[in-house]
């Protein structure tokens, strides 16, 4: 298929998930609302209905790295026995404090994936949202980011170090977008979006207060996501849950 399964050894599967930085529009200070109803006219075009400026506050300023913030990074890697990958082991980094979670990230990547000809760094629509979301709020709190995500300007022969599963699955074709729900149904996967999905962050994360559960919806992404490249690298069986390790 795509990959021989010894390719993904020193590969490190992310997902992330991202809420508002306010809890709603009336939060932010002056400033940020007229900035944010600036952003609110691209939303307005077409034939939707309009939304206020805190029901489209809700529902999408996490998507933008300028009026959204990080609340948990997932990441998985796959552990071989014999030249064979047998086991999945996940790790997350959630925390109150944004720039908290990405300096752990940076130093993490920094230390144990600093080598981009023989590290990986795999996700899913990775290389349009969240290496740029990444980098994009690192600089904001000052946070150096690795090698391994400083991929602004570089030529696609320069990024082979990111594998990113929907780009995979293109095959040359940009006309639509594969959502990770339906890769995992084609490839008789357990679906990832079994509890809540991206647009109930928010509400989990604000109102709720129920980072844990966060948590445990990222990783599932992270699990997916590795059970997927297992199936580009010449349809390796998937690992079952019993063979997942929560570090």
């Amino acid at each position: 298929m795509f990959f021989f399964f010894l390719f993904l050894k020193k590969c490190l599967f992310i997902d992330i998930e991202t809420v508002p930085q306010e809890v709603n529009f009336d939060a932010l200070d002056n400033e940020m609302k007229s900035l944010w109803e600036i952003k609110c006219q691209q939303f307005m075009r077409g034939d939707s209905p309009t939304l206020s400026p805190n029901e489209y506050y809700i529902s999408k300023a996490g998507i933008f790295a300028e009026f959204g913030k990080v609340v948990c990074i997932s990441m998985g890697f796959l552990y071989y026995e014999n030249g064979i990958p047998t086991r999945i082991r996940i790790k997350s980094i959630a925390d109150p404090d944004e720039k908290e979670i990405l300096t752990k990230f940076s130093k993490l990547l920094e230390e144990h994936y600093s080598d981009i000809e023989t590290s990986k760094l795999c996700g899913h629509n990775i290389k349009e949202f969240d290496i740029p979301y990444l980098c994009r709020r690192m600089v904001v709190h000052g946070v150096s980011f690795p090698e391994l995500l400083d991929i602004s300007g570089k030529k696609p022969w320069q990024t082979t170090h990111i594998l990113d599963t929907m780009d995979l699955w293109r095959f040359g074709d940009y006309k639509h977008y594969t959502s990770l729900k339906l890769l995992s149904k084609i490839f008789g996967i357990p679906s990832p979006k079994d509890d809540i999905d991206g647009s109930q962050v928010g509400h989990t994360y604000w109102v709720d207060q129920d980072i844990e559960r966060i948590v445990r919806y990222c990783e599932k992404d992270v699990i997916t996501v590795i059970r997927i490249m297992l199936k580009y690298s010449a349809g390796q069986p998937m690992i079952e849950d019993s063979f997942i390790d929560f570090l």
